[in-house]
């Protein structure tokens, strides 16, 4: 099971790191403006967290064959078909809602901290 839930957080923490790259990357364009750089970081960063959580809502009913937590295992350590779909499925959904929890603490760290800035 070990070898399943690290599949999955390689694959969703991968997602979720480009994502927040993207997100920091527009964030730099925008330090000429600090309060706006951390708003707009905060919103694209909650954007980030509702897509990680219809990630996990969908993973579920995702074909497992076509996860890149299932490419990622090795032959020895993938579950059996007829338990594939439920295992790699619910293991995918809570990494997505673990990533996404991280995002919305984040985002919401910059959405105080964009107001804060504004009285600075």
């Amino acid at each position: 099971m070990d070898a399943i839930e690290n599949a999955a957080f390689a694959s969703v923490g991968r997602a979720a790191g480009f994502a927040g790259l993207a997100i920091f990357t527009l964030m730099m364009g925008l330090s000429f403006d600090p309060p706006l750089a951390t708003r707009t970081g905060g919103l694209f960063g909650f954007g980030e967290a509702v897509g990680l959580l219809l990630y996990g809502w969908f993973a579920v009913h995702r074909p497992y064959k076509r996860t890149e937590a299932w490419i990622i295992l090795n032959d020895e350590h993938r579950p059996p078909a007829p338990v594939a779909q439920k295992i790699i499925g619910r293991t995918l959904r809570e990494t997505a809602y673990w990533f996404a929890g991280r995002a919305a603490c984040v985002s919401s760290f910059l959405l105080v901290s964009s107001v804060a800035l504004k009285f600075v």
